[in-house]
């Protein structure tokens, strides 16, 4: 079963416990738990949280960031297709890395994988 140290191990990105603290951890894996079921996720459950748990982090920590500057943490917040700067712009066409129907799972790409892995699990029959 995914633990807080084997998670943070494969997924590097997320080693600082200032930046990702333990109870936020804790939080989203005992959501994840509750929301995917070990008897349809099986042998990919652990895959499934990691990526769940990685998805809401990042989310987690870009509230934080708004935060820090007095920003709105309950904004939400598309995918940034564009931007300029004095008489630079950029622009870019995400439709291609997006899911379509995925919602706030298109807000990182933790969220993507989880969601395709997840289309995959709900994909065919059950027995019961």
């Amino acid at each position: 079963m995914l633990s807080e140290s084997s998670f943070r191990e494969s997924m590097p990105m997320f080693a600082d416990v200032s930046l990702y603290p333990s109870a936020q951890f804790n939080f989203y894996l005992n959501m994840g738990k509750k929301l995917l079921p070990e008897s349809r996720w099986d042998d990919l459950l652990d895959e499934g949280l990691t990526f769940y748990v990685a998805h809401y982090l990042t989310l987690y920590q870009r509230s934080m960031l708004a935060s820090d500057v007095g920003g709105d943490v309950g904004k939400v917040v598309g995918n940034e297709t564009s931007k300029s700067v004095d008489n630079v712009s950029k622009s870019m066409d995400v439709s291609s890395v997006s899911l379509m129907d995925a919602g706030h799972w298109n807000q990182t790409t933790f969220g993507i994988q989880f969601l395709q892995l997840a289309r995959m699990i709900g994909a065919g029959g059950i027995q019961l």
